[in-house]
């Protein structure tokens, strides 16, 4: 695991090739890392006033087991915020981890 980094990718769900796209993200900058879904966050952000729905996007597999939250900053900018906020509580926890392992296969 790569223990300093966290990924947070953002593409809207109505646009067909960022579905696509995020695939690529993924691959180049989560799994090639190791990552672990906590350092991970996928955020479908809908336009003000595109009346999507919050819906699951159709993901690849592989990428339905990371966190997703549906953003519209104009609806719920509170919800994204809470969600954004978990999330860097999750690399931070990850990070302290790591360093705690670190030192003590250091000591040992």
């Amino acid at each position: 695991m790569k223990d300093s980094n966290g990924v947070v990718i953002v593409f809207n769900p109505d646009v067909p090739s960022h579905l696509k796209e995020v695939e690529t993200w993924h691959s180049t900058f989560i799994s090639s890392q190791g990552l672990q879904a906590g350092q991970c966050l996928l955020i479908a952000h809908h336009k003000p006033g595109s009346g999507a729905d919050n819906s699951h996007p159709q993901l690849a597999p592989q990428l339905n087991r990371l966190p997703l939250i549906h953003s519209n900053l104009e609806e719920d900018p509170e919800e994204v915020r809470q969600e954004f906020r978990r999330y860097l509580g999750n690399v931070v926890q990850s990070l302290s981890e790591s360093r705690e392992r670190e030192e003590m296969s250091i000591i040992a």
